[in-house]
């Protein structure tokens, strides 16, 4: 089964998606810049052979559902997501208000 439902982060929409597949179900909420997901991210993946992407993610493992991800500590970062002040450490909500944060400033 797939769900995608919003969640809000300060009165922003972002997208919360779980997917249940056999034995695991991904859990990931992306913001207009960036995205969490649970431990299926491949961080170093992002940082290394997608690096030219920039992209703005974190990882939290152990999270089961939207509201754990929110909750739960980020275990690792991208590069390009410390670049707007993301912290591993710090709580997947968080992470994701900085990102909606990032999305406003000017160009």
């Amino acid at each position: 089964m797939i769900s995608i439902k919003p969640v809000f982060i300060d009165g922003i929409p972002c997208f919360a998606t779980e997917v249940d597949l056999p034995k695991t179900r991904l859990v990931s909420i992306s913001a207009t810049t960036g995205y969490i997901m649970c431990g299926a991210l491949d961080v170093h993946l992002l940082n290394t052979k997608l690096k030219d992407r920039h992209i703005i993610a974190g990882r939290a493992v152990g999270v089961h559902n939207t509201e754990e991800l929110l909750a739960a500590p980020l275990e690792s970062i991208t590069d390009a997501a410390a670049e707007i002040g993301v912290l591993v450490g710090m709580s997947g909500k968080e992470a994701l208000a900085l990102m909606i944060a990032h999305s406003k400033r000017p160009e």
